[in-house]
């Protein structure tokens, strides 16, 4: 009954780099048969004078350790003082100099990219990549007797980006002063004015002016754009439009406070005014990106636990490599409980999503943040009302840290409603000499996908998409219409390989059962059939839901390896109305 075109995907796992590690080791043969105490005075005078043979002290030994030590903590240093020194956050330096050993180091900094990375569902890390290569293009055009890395220019290349315009002035000179600065002329330092559109957290507009005052192409962030006025000290020079015509004294400039010295002109008082907000926007220019939305952050850090507004969640897991599983989290959200505005015609709802993944010690491993937006014509919004929509989330998670604790905020933004989901999650043992599998997902939509888009978007697993479905959280099952498909998704990991054939041979059964546990569907097929496999497989099978009656069921998929006699039997279940 499953239909004919169903496809089987098998793929062979793919280990990540491994890392050799050489070491030697000198051992001696004691000959218990000795002659006499003249042999042991030999070896004992042998081992005197030979280096390679004397026991090392025990304080020399500490003095050793302690020196790879040192040397070790170089390497996590440089990343924390160096690499990413213009974009950790406080909390995460702190999290960070707290750390005990190597092995929660290299987890931390792997956190700290993965929960950056803005598609985690893909290999490459967008945002690493352009970090990195944002520093190297900081080194190459702005240092200046210092690394272009710690420089004000290359630390706000490095946090923002390119600068969408750039006003250059690298040999100073002759300046017109624009009004908002006081007008007239004066000769300048070399100076650079960027200008961003849009900074998120900290505006529109956002203009950031650099002086090199020294001469000496060492710009410097300035907050006071008198500071690049190389006439602003010499007596009658540089006067700015006021002083020119007697309505101000340029001593003025100096002994009237405030953040900048640009001497009275006919917008003085809008200056004085836009005091604090230069000052604020100085002070968030300094400062690591922060969270979107944190109002939920909130929630989750408190552990504030809201039910107002309602959410259903399921987790699957799939083997990645031999140390990492993506962990596809779908958040399920009725329509009913969306609060719908009319906007243009059209009935618009949205809703804020906040997920933060940490370790049971409550370490921050990745936090996502995403704002999902509902539109429906108005005349379908009754009808569906009981529709439901699903947001897709996967992230990639080390699976020798095993257990970690997944925090959920949703909000409704119109409603103004905020409903809280908060669980352990267990890594399923993905041993390498033990047979395993994926999550068995059952999914109502399940297709191919373009070879661009391979492991790449929403719902996409490998060359597949696979959306599930989701269970609701009252203890109701999955259910589906008699018009609609059932696809079921799983992958099968370590299979036994055949030394002589370097194939594996086992089969897989799949069993469909009623509420009576009355068998509706059995079918079976085996590697032998399927072509060239390795360790992995994936199986995907495709059913319609018209060729079963109204009912409960139960899908069970047997896989058993016949090399090494072992055998998983994942189940689901399901109803079709």
């Amino acid at each position: 009954m499953f239909s004919a075109g169903f496809r089987t995907c098998c793929s062979v796992g793919v280990l990540a780099g491994v890392m050799a590690l050489g070491f030697a080791a000198v051992s001696q043969a004691q000959d218990k048969d000795a002659k006499g105490s003249d042999d042991k005075g030999a070896a004992a005078q042998e081992n005197q004078t030979d280096p390679l043979k004397r026991p090392i002290p025990e304080k020399q030994r500490k003095a050793n350790a302690k020196a790879l030590k040192i040397e070790l903590s170089k390497t996590y240093k440089k990343w924390l003082d160096e690499d990413v020194r213009w974009i950790i956050t406080d909390q995460e330096r702190s999290a960070f100099m707290q750390l005990s050993n190597d092995e929660e180091r290299d987890q931390f900094i792997e956190a700290f990219w993965q929960r950056r990375d803005p598609t985690p569902d893909t290999e490459e890390n967008e945002f690493k990549e352009e970090h990195y290569r944002r520093i190297a293009y900081a080194n190459e055009h702005f240092a200046a007797g210092i690394p272009g890395w710690k420089t004000d220019r290359g630390r706000m290349y490095i946090v923002f980006g390119p600068a969408d315009e750039i006003e250059a002035h690298p040999s100073g000179g002759n300046y017109q002063r624009p009004m908002e600065e006081g007008g007239g002329e004066t000769s300048t330092f070399p100076f650079e004015t960027w200008r961003y559109r849009y900074i998120e957290g900290i505006g529109q507009e956002v203009i950031i002016e650099f002086v090199d005052s020294c001469m000496c192409g060492d710009y410097h962030m300035t907050m006071d754009r008198s500071e690049k006025d190389a006439l602003k000290m010499t007596p009658n020079a540089g006067l700015t439009q006021y002083e020119q015509m007697g309505m101000a004294n340029k001593s003025d400039r100096f002994s009237g406070g405030g953040l900048e010295q640009l001497g009275t002109g006919p917008m003085s008082s809008d200056l004085q005014a836009k005091q604090f907000d230069r000052l604020e926007q100085f002070a968030k220019l300094q400062a690591a990106p922060q969270v979107k939305f944190k109002d939920l952050e909130e929630i989750v850090s408190h552990k504030i636990s809201v039910n107002l507004m309602p959410f259903d969640v399921r987790a699957d897991f799939v083997k990645v490599t031999s140390d990492t599983v993506l962990v596809p989290i779908t958040i399920q959200i009725r329509n009913r409980d969306v609060t719908f505005q009319n906007k243009d015609g059209v009935e618009r709802g949205t809703v804020n999503i906040f997920m933060r993944v940490t370790t049971l010690t409550g370490k921050i491993v990745q936090t996502f943040e995403e704002p999902v937006q509902i539109d429906v014509p108005v005349e379908l919004l009754p009808k569906m009302a009981e529709n439901a929509n699903v947001y897709w989330k996967a992230m990639p998670l080390r699976i020798s840290q095993n257990r970690y604790r997944l925090d959920i905020v949703v909000k409704d933004v119109n409603g103004d409603r905020t409903g809280s989901w908060s669980r352990a999650i267990q890594i399923p043992d993905f041993s390498e000499d033990k047979l395993s599998s994926s999550t068995l997902i059952i999914a109502d939509v399940m297709e191919p996908v373009a070879t661009k888009n391979v492991g790449t978007g929403s719902f996409v697993i490998g060359a597949m998409k696979v959306r599930p479905r989701v269970a609701p959280s009252d203890g109701k099952p999955i259910l589906f219409k008699r018009n609609q498909k059932l696809n079921f998704w799983m992958q099968v990991y370590n299979l036994s390989v055949d030394e002589k054939t370097h194939k594996p041979s086992a089969t897989f059964e799949y069993n469909v059962t009623d509420a009576n546990n009355k068998a509706v569907i059995h079918t079976v097929e085996s590697t032998e059939t399927m072509g060239n496999v390795g360790d992995q497989v994936t199986l995907q099978k495709t059913l319609s839901a018209a060729n079963l009656p109204p009912g409960l069921y139960k899908i069970e998929i047997k896989v058993n390896d016949n090399l090494s006699k072992q055998m998983v039997d994942p189940t689901a279940t399901f109803a079709v109305e």
